[in-house]
């Protein structure tokens, strides 16, 4: 439930304070959601055996993961569905869905077990990163949707809340700069979200000195050296770490942070780099002396949907401004949804 506004409180950007858009079209009835995970977060990487790098995939321990974390990205992709749906127009029912898939989940206690392994601590920061993302659609909007189910609305702030809490233990901003890479920004993202969910300034302070290192790891030329070092998916992991990079930036200016300068900007500098980083990836190749994977065309429009926040921050222009309306309209599940809907209005 929207909560009246103080001084001090957390905020998102003003796109997530959108209308819902009610509208009489029926629906099918909702189906369960995925049943909830509450054993041990332990799983292989696909990346398996491939050495520091970690670029070259392994079919079996890939197929493996895939099997093994169905139970979690049926929920985030299901779920960030729904919202989008009942947003753009779903009627009750399927807003009655969403929070019974929530609260299944927040009822289990789900992903709140031990992270056995990197992986495992991984797909924790990356569910909540999606599941906080969408929920603040609904939080915020001033149609107020979760008015008539504000207790269970709690019960699921808290549950995001302490899954924001375990993130914080298992991404240490004090461990070794050489260390910190997307994942850390991905983690930093997940919690910035729950912050706004949770009004809890001390998550969104954590996920505010997590975009520092971010912002000092930025080199003159706009290069991650610790995504250079996955050598045939530099270009690839430039990209991803960018991605949550811009959406806490925008969620810093929304509460009057200006993340997107620090690093005497950064930001900026990274996103140069990344916005064709698809398109000519020939100074990732020369940076690291090695052949860039291609990335599948039909990815683009969901690798690139941090252009919407990135350009509601900056008010961008040339490459990136222009990118952005040719692939509108942007959607990516682990940001929360749409992406253009949120920041471009609509």
């Amino acid at each position: 439930m929207a909560r009246p506004a103080l001084a001090n409180d957390l905020v998102p950007p003003p796109g997530y304070y959108g209308e819902v858009r009610h509208s009489s079209r029926l629906v099918g009835p909702c189906t369960p959601s995925p049943v909830p995970f509450t054993e041990a977060l332990d799983f292989p990487s696909k990346y398996e055996g491939s050495g520091k790098s970690r670029n070259i995939l392994n079919e079996v321990s890939s197929e493996r993961y895939k099997t093994l974390t169905k139970p979690i990205r049926d929920m985030e992709k299901g779920a960030v569905k729904l919202v989008d749906q009942y947003i753009d127009g779903g009627p009750t029912q399927t807003l009655q869905c969403v929070v019974a898939w929530y609260g299944a989940w927040a009822d289990a206690k789900a992903l709140l077990g031990p992270a056995v392994n990197h992986t495992g601590k991984s797909e924790r920061k990356w569910a909540l990163a999606s599941l906080s993302g969408a929920w603040l659609r609904l939080k915020f909007s001033r149609s107020q949707p979760l008015l008539v189910y504000a207790s269970k609305a709690a019960e699921i702030d808290d549950w995001l809340g302490t899954i924001a809490d375990h993130v914080t233990r298992e991404w240490d901003k004090d461990d070794a700069r050489e260390k910190i890479n997307n994942h850390y920004y991905w983690a930093a993202w997940s919690v910035m979200a729950t912050s706004i969910v949770t009004n809890r300034r001390d998550q969104f302070d954590w996920a505010k000195d997590m975009y520092a290192i971010f912002a000092e790891q930025v080199d003159a030329d706009g290069f991650l050296p610790n995504e250079l070092k996955r050598q045939t998916r530099a270009a690839d992991y430039q990209v991803y770490a960018v991605t949550p990079a811009a959406m806490m930036a925008a969620f810093g200016k929304a509460n009057n942070v200006d993340l997107a300068g620090e690093g005497h900007d950064a930001l900026h500098r990274a996103v140069e780099r990344a916005v064709t980083a698809y398109d000519d990836p020939r100074p990732f190749a020369a940076k690291t002396g090695t052949r860039q994977v291609p990335v599948d065309p039909e990815e683009k429009k969901s690798k690139l949907a941090w252009l919407e926040p990135y350009c509601w921050t900056v008010r961008c222009t040339g490459i990136a401004a222009a990118k952005r309306v040719q692939l509108r309209p942007l959607q990516d599940t682990r940001l929360g949804g749409n992406m253009t809907a949120t920041f471009a209005g609509r």
